[in-house]
């Protein structure tokens, strides 16, 4: 079941200091969320962080072309794609899912399933409190391997 998640680009100053961030609005509960009233794309300026994956971006695309079998039974694909990864407060994963699909519902469901199982992130932070947000990975598929951008 995809629930309907969108980014409302409104952003919404936090303080007279220039902060900025994205509220997301979230249409179906989403469980494990801390406030699903306040859920947020975080732009790292000033005390504000946004969440920490515990693993780097290469390790991310090594995982991807480990496990992701339907790029090597189809190494001539060519795409690009979107994953949204939200993150509660306590550094959490609550839900994954494809925001730009590929066009192939079984390779986004394996990329998606590698994004689910990164491990305990580190929250976002909008000052000295963890917030929930989302953390978005765009990549690029070519000669059977994923690229994260």
């Amino acid at each position: 079941m995809k629930i309907a998640l969108s980014l409302c680009l409104l952003l919404t100053s936090l303080s007279l200091s220039a902060q900025f961030v994205a509220k997301m609005e979230i249409k179906e509960p989403i469980k494990g969320l801390c406030n699903e009233k306040d859920v947020y794309a975080i732009l790292p300026i000033g005390d504000q962080k946004e969440a920490i994956c515990p693993v780097s971006e290469e390790e991310i695309a090594r995982r991807l072309d480990s496990t992701v079998v339907f790029l090597k039974e189809h190494q001539d694909f060519k795409g690009k794609g979107m994953v949204s990864v939200i993150i509660n407060c306590k550094g959490e994963v609550v839900k994954c899912e494809m925001d730009n699909k590929t066009k192939y519902p079984e390779l986004d469901k394996q990329i998606v399933a590698v994004f689910a199982v990164l491990g305990q992130w580190k929250a976002g932070k909008i000052g000295k409190k963890e917030v929930d947000s989302v953390k978005l990975f765009s990549f690029e598929i070519k000669n059977g391997k994923i690229s994260l951008n």
